[in-house]
């Protein structure tokens, strides 16, 4: 495509540039001045466009069924997250639904949700299981995600660790978890999450699970330090976690095990609006030299926000973020997050990833203004490994 007035290239903005994909790459980045369009291409007009790298959501929990409004409006009323957990709602609340709906039904939702994704010009999704917490149902999850990626690139996180299913002894559980459910669920995941917290998994436990992940060659992620203070962000990174997610009570002895071990931080804005949570500790993982990522953490409960482009808005007002780094933390950084060389950058032999948008009506094309004006971005055009999608 030629004639792009702005391209955002993953760490900087670039201006009146054309981009030639060929093969499922990025061949070349020109000035528009001294580009030709080879005979064989396809040639797309960026005329007044922003062109951006194909955005990357790092953390998802978007294959579910059900709803979650009761919880919603407990949560209003008053009551906590953690609370209507262990009283037998929340995560398990959407576990009994996910399981009563058939394979063909959440096949359709999921690819609702990623339709919806793509049009914003979400190119990679990172999808977690998490929903069963059961050997055939996590598994269950976890083929639906590979098997229904159509436009877009999946990748999938074995997340059997969400929480104990009530009624369940915690070591036998965190037993199958290690054993078979992992077993059963690895060749269809390429990391594994623990959500270690209050009402869900201790720091023992995580550790073992975690630890059994990458035995079994899964990259290590987790939920770390969002409700309650745990330490699993420190016992992540000297694991060799890719990322840390939420962190909105990481100590200083968490960020500087995240800085010596090059862990990425996630920050998901929109789970902290909706539980009211207090803000990462930001200015402090950016001193450390921390690499931040932005995610939707999209969910029924905690997170019922499926525009990216709104989260990196809300990264911005809510937890000190400036543009550019909204605008790596849900492209370059976030692709690190899951360790996807060449993916969320546009630069000479990356990935063919490309999402154009037209400014906010009377703005300026200048990639900052899609992180001013909140959400509802909707591209132009997108292409995923050289082939055009929208």
């Amino acid at each position: 495509m030629r004639s792009l007035s702005a391209l955002w290239t993953g760490s900087a903005v670039v201006r009146d540039v054309a981009v030639l994909l060929r093969a499922g790459r990025v061949e070349a980045i020109t000035p528009d001045r001294e580009a030709k369009c080879p005979n064989d291409a396809e040639e797309f007009d960026g005329t007044g466009l922003i062109g951006m790298p194909g955005l990357v959501d790092c953390h998802t929990h978007a294959i579910w069924a059900g709803t979650r409004l009761g919880d919603f409006v407990r949560r209003l009323g008053g009551e906590s997250y953690a609370g209507i957990l262990e009283g037998g709602g929340g995560i398990h609340t959407t576990v009994r639904a996910t399981g009563e709906a058939s394979e063909a039904e959440l096949t359709a939702l999921f690819r609702a949700r990623l339709g919806a994704m793509l049009d914003r010009g979400v190119c990679t999704v990172e999808v977690k299981s998490g929903y069963g917490l059961a050997i055939e149902a996590e598994s269950r999850l976890l083929r639906i995600a590979v098997a229904a990626a159509g436009g877009q690139r999946v990748q999938t996180t074995f997340l059997g660790a969400h929480a104990i299913p009530p009624g369940r002894d915690r070591n036998a559980y965190v037993d199958e978890v290690c054993g078979p459910m992992l077993a059963a669920c690895a060749p269809f995941a390429s990391a594994i999450d623990v959500y270690c917290d209050r009402g869900a998994f201790t720091l023992a436990e995580a550790e073992r699970i975690l630890k059994a992940g990458k035995a079994a060659g899964l990259a290590v992620k987790a939920h770390a330090e969002q409700v309650e203070f745990t330490g699993v962000a420190a016992l992540a990174a000297r694991l060799g976690a890719l990322s840390c997610d939420h962190l909105e009570r990481i100590d200083d002895a968490g960020i500087a095990a995240m800085a010596e071990f090059g862990t990425i931080a996630v920050l998901l804005p929109g789970a902290m609006l909706y539980l009211r949570d207090p803000a990462p500790p930001v200015a402090k993982l950016r001193a450390a030299g921390v690499p931040l990522a932005v995610a939707t953490d999209f969910n029924p409960g905690s997170s019922p926000v499926g525009d990216l482009w709104t989260c990196a808005t809300l990264a911005c007002l809510t937890m000190g973020l400036t543009p550019e780094e909204a605008l790596a933390g849900i492209t370059s950084v976030a692709a690190r997050a899951l360790g996807l060389p060449g993916v969320g950058v546009v630069e000479t032999g990356s990935v063919g990833d490309l999402a154009l948008f037209q400014p906010p009506p009377g703005e300026i094309a200048d990639p900052r203004v899609l992180v001013q004006y909140m959400g509802g971005h909707l591209a132009k055009a997108v292409w995923v490994g050289g082939e055009r999608v929208r």
